[in-house]
């Protein structure tokens, strides 16, 4: 047997090894899409604040729901999408869509989440309303950065970005609607787009 009949073995080997502790169907073209939803989503709610007249946001107030209905659109757009392209792929794959390695990757993705959304409600409720931003990414980073051993290992570099702005959002309340569109809409843009070419493109 030659070197690079050794070199195919081991390959296929690592491969069969990846799909059995790894969900690796994650789609980059979902996050292309999920960034792109959250643009317009920023875009829609930058203007709606802007048409107030004010430059703030009061829990009961019209523009308020306004904005959550609007980001509730964005964040079920992101995750039909993400299942779509997610589904495909994985048939494509020839990979199993529901089974335990996709419970694992969804109970340490949820898990922070949840915890996060109860949070940033409950403060909502006592109307502080400065940190909003800063919990979102910081959260979202959790979940991602929990989750990224059960999926694909690039996606930790995307909750380290996360983390970083919600840090950084938390030190600079007042540019919170900017660091949240770097980092739900650019980042997912940018991450997206890299690995739709470094796994989806070739396939």
């Amino acid at each position: 047997m030659s070197s690079k009949d050794y070199l195919k073995d081991i390959s296929e080997i690592k491969n069969l090894m990846n799909k059995s502790s790894k969900f690796i169907s994650l789609s980059g073209l979902s996050g292309i899409l999920a960034g792109i939803y959250a643009l317009i989503g920023a875009g829609f709610a930058y203007w709606l604040v802007q048409q107030s007249g004010r430059d703030y946001l009061i829990l009961d107030g019209k523009v308020f729901r306004l904005i959550l209905f609007d980001l509730l659109i964005v964040g079920a757009l992101s995750i039909g999408t993400a299942i779509f392209f997610t589904t495909k792929k994985a048939k494509k794959n020839d990979e199993k869509i529901w089974d335990s390695l996709t419970k694992r990757l969804l109970i340490n993705f949820l898990v922070p989440l949840v915890a996060g959304a109860i949070y940033i409600i409950t403060i909502l409720n006592q109307q502080k309303y400065g940190q909003t931003g800063a919990l979102m990414l910081l959260f979202y980073g959790f979940a991602l950065l929990n989750a990224s051993k059960y999926t694909l290992g690039d996606i930790r570099y995307l909750g380290y970005t996360q983390i970083i702005l919600g840090l950084l959002c938390a030190f600079y309340p007042g540019y919170g609607f900017w660091f949240w569109v770097i980092g739900f809409g650019f980042m997912h843009i940018i991450y997206g787009a890299l690995m739709y070419f470094k796994y989806d493109k070739n396939n």
